[in-house]
């Protein structure tokens, strides 16, 4: 087993700071950790729920999927080897049905072994032996991220999205205006408009928004020429949406950060 120090917090309901773990309300995130290992696991489960999280223990796939059917779980502590059970391969199992952060834990720390793990849809890779600090540090920034990136693909064919008198129909895909009038928008568009539509009144940053498109797969390019790239789009965007794009209304900038969507958006059933 690998030896890692966990220093407890003594207040196991500590729930301080989570409003600054990409969360607008105190949500305590539901974490499940997956280790075959039962002293890893459970010192792992202890050390989550000392710091603030509902921490759920499983060592098995099925167990990972009992938990997954039987309500919210926020993010994934998955272990790569559990004894005769892949960690990357229930991982790819699970990416192709579920959009829940996973973090990859293994003792595994080859270049090439982390790649397999971003390879199989894991959204980060942290190897054994570990800071427990550190992991703390990435679950909020996974979490954060996975917050901020508006994971749509689990309702996007389930729900509409309305906003100034527009209405957005996910399952058709279709935009239409307050004159009843279908707009048709490119794929990159239709990419922003759901990022925006997830993240309301919140400002997002270009990173933020490159982020968010790299989940849908509409990636630009990176670097400073990605921030370029999303000005533009933004501005595609606005000259459809808007009554004056040059007085943008609904996706406004927001000066030193990067652009916000000011409308309310209310999210019901087609």
């Amino acid at each position: 087993m690998d030896f890692v120090v966990f220093c407890y917090n003594t207040n196991p309901h500590n729930i301080e700071g989570w409003a600054d773990w990409g969360e607008t309300e105190v949500t305590i995130p539901r974490i499940l950790v997956v280790d075959d290992d039962p002293d890893m696991r459970q010192m792992m489960t202890q050390f989550m729920r000392q710091n603030g999280t509902i921490a759920l223990p499983a060592a098995t796939e099925a167990e990972v999927m009992i938990h997954l059917d039987g309500g919210r779980i926020d993010l994934i502590l998955l272990d790569v080897m559990l004894g005769d059970e892949n960690g990357l391969e229930i991982c790819k199992r699970l990416r192709g049905e579920q959009d829940v952060p996973i973090i990859m834990v293994s003792a595994l720390s080859a270049d090439h072994q982390r790649m397999e793990g971003y390879e199989v849809g894991a959204d980060d890779y942290i190897a054994k032996p570990f800071n427990p600090d550190l992991l703390l540090a990435r679950i909020k920034a996974v979490l954060s991220r996975a917050r901020r990136s508006s994971s749509l693909v689990h309702r996007r064919n389930t729900q509409t999205f309305e906003f100034t008198g527009w209405i957005y129909d996910a399952k058709r895909d279709e935009l239409m205006s307050p004159d009843a009038v279908q707009v048709a928008l490119s794929r990159r568009e239709t990419a922003l408009l759901q990022t925006f539509l997830a993240n309301p009144h919140i400002p997002l940053t270009r990173d933020e928004i490159i982020a968010a498109l790299d989940v849908t797969g509409e990636t630009p390019q990176t670097g400073e020429a990605a921030g370029r790239a999303i000005d533009v789009l933004v501005g595609r965007l606005r000259s459809k949406i808007e009554r004056n794009p040059k007085d943008p209304q609904i996706v406004k900038t927001e000066r030193g950060v990067g652009y916000v969507f000011a409308s309310d958006v209310e999210v019901g059933k087609p």
